[in-house]
């Protein structure tokens, strides 16, 4: 059990990462942090790219990912009976 658990944090920090950092290359829709940085001058909001709709696809299941480890080292935690 000690190694699953070991696995999953492992998972988690990587996939913490990669969220972080796919969060980061989102495109601003404005009216937020990244107005504030120069991001104001939108072109186009209603219109995506298949680049951008992939990143958004790719963010979700990792997210996915991250809620469900989390949830799974929770239950490990919870009724780990310390044989």
């Amino acid at each position: 059990m000690e190694i699953l658990q070991v696995v999953l944090q492992v998972v988690l920090g990587i996939t913490s990462l990669l969220l972080t950092m796919l969060i980061l290359l989102h495109k601003g829709r404005g009216g937020g942090l990244s107005d504030m940085f120069g991001g104001g001058v939108t072109s186009g909001l209603g219109s995506s790219g298949v680049a951008e709709r992939n990143l958004n696809r790719f963010t979700v299941a990792l997210g996915l990912l991250w809620i469900s480890t989390i949830i799974v080292l929770g239950l490990i935690t919870k009724f780990d009976t310390g044989a």
